[in-house]
């Protein structure tokens, strides 16, 4: 995904500059703003691919952010967490973040993340011949990237639905939190596993149902739902 078009929202000048660096070497429009509003009203106005956004920001703080952001978009969302602030991601994921990195970090690692993110993204345009995943309860349609619990549509984000679809396909088996992680993230977080909890708490919740996927104690995660 060539061009695609990232908005940074960080008040660091330093990071702003340096990250813009970096991506514009590989050929990203970047965008930036510094503040909350000024944010919120950039990724209004360029529905960028994916956002930059850091947790602490004047005039309207990342969680509030990203919160009223959510009420209209599934903009990918990278957020940005003060290392000793465990919290701040929590909440990020909860409401909404797909990715998040600690303070300080590697440009290297934020770009690799953003690649592997819009990837993913590219690849939503996949197929539309890509056979649905019908179980007796559940069905899932890759091509039109849609999901339906008896009969009723459930609005997933891209990263929720690539996380159910991947469970699905692999039915009845036992993933592993790094597994899910390499799978629908493209990479290993290294310890960063509770992103997959959070966002698997989403889509139960989503789904109203509990049983569809099954907490394996000390191991993973495995999709249950007869095959139809």
């Amino acid at each position: 995904m060539t061009n695609a078009k990232i908005l940074i929202i960080d008040d660091e000048q330093s990071i702003i500059d340096l990250t813009t660096a970096y991506l514009r070497q590989e050929s990203y429009e970047v965008y930036a703003a510094m503040d909350g509003p000024t944010g919120l009203k950039a990724a209004r106005a360029l529905k960028p691919d994916l956002i930059v956004l850091d947790v602490m920001l004047p005039g309207m703080d990342g969680i509030e952010l990203l919160t009223r952001l959510r009420r209209e978009s599934n903009v990918y969302v990278i957020m940005l967490t003060a290392k000793s602030e465990e919290t701040d991601k929590i909440v990020g994921l909860s409401v909404g973040a797909d990715d998040y990195l600690t303070k300080p970090f590697s440009p290297r690692e934020l770009v690799a993340r953003i690649k592997a993110a819009l990837r993913r993204l590219r690849a939503e345009g996949g197929p539309a011949e890509a056979p649905t995943l019908t179980f007796r309860h559940v069905h899932i349609d890759p091509g039109r990237r849609q999901v339906t619990v008896d009969g009723e549509l459930v609005a997933l984000t891209p990263i929720e639905f690539d996380l159910l679809k991947t469970l699905a396909e692999h039915h009845g088996l036992v993933l592993n939190r790094e597994q899910l992680l390499e799978k629908v993230w493209g990479y290993d977080f290294y310890g960063e596993e509770r992103v997959v909890d959070v966002h698997i708490g989403h889509i139960r919740q989503k789904l109203g149902d509990d049983r569809f996927i099954v907490t394996v104690r000390g191991v993973g995660y495995r999709f249950e739902d007869e095959v139809v």
